[in-house]
């Protein structure tokens, strides 16, 4: 990573940024995927109360630009399992995007107590993502390529 950024653990006051971080993303580089509805509910979704109470059941990452949050992403047991993961709200700024940082989250997520202790971990990817995840060793799950209900494709690495 360039000079300046940093990943550290999520701390309680994050939250309204990594919201706004959220919000901005999904409406410069979802566009393409999503309807503006379906863009709007999710951000919805995505509000700083989610992340407070997402805080004791899963581990988030924030990514830096010196005091600035640039980047995040989460991992947690997938449905309370602990022999499955699951990665979730994983989000860089469009600007950022493409210069290491995604792979630094994911590096640091796949370091985590809950990826090294699961046979398996899921993520949901957008369209746009897709080929980010497949480079970071991620396969369809049950090889399905297209999106479900949610507009999402599911994606896995087993070990």
């Amino acid at each position: 990573m360039e000079e300046g950024l940093f990943i550290r653990p999520y701390q309680i006051g994050d939250e309204v940024e990594i919201s706004e971080l959220v919000a901005y993303t999904l409406r410069i580089s979802n566009r393409k995927d999503y309807s503006s509805e379906y863009i709007e509910e999710t951000i919805k979704e995505h509000s700083p109360e989610f992340f407070l109470s997402r805080e004791k059941e899963a581990h988030f990452y924030v990514v830096c630009d010196r005091q600035k949050i640039i980047g995040c992403g989460g991992i947690t047991g997938y449905w309370g399992s602990t022999t499955e993961s699951y990665l979730l709200s994983i989000f860089v700024l469009p600007e950022y995007q493409g210069k290491g940082i995604g792979k630094k989250i994911i590096k640091t997520l796949e370091s985590d107590c809950y990826f090294k202790r699961a046979w398996k971990t899921e993520v949901s990817s957008s369209p746009t993502a897709v080929g980010f995840y497949q480079k970071m060793g991620y396969i369809f799950k049950n090889d399905v390529t297209s999106p479900d209900e949610r507009g999402v494709i599911r994606m896995e690495k087993r070990y």
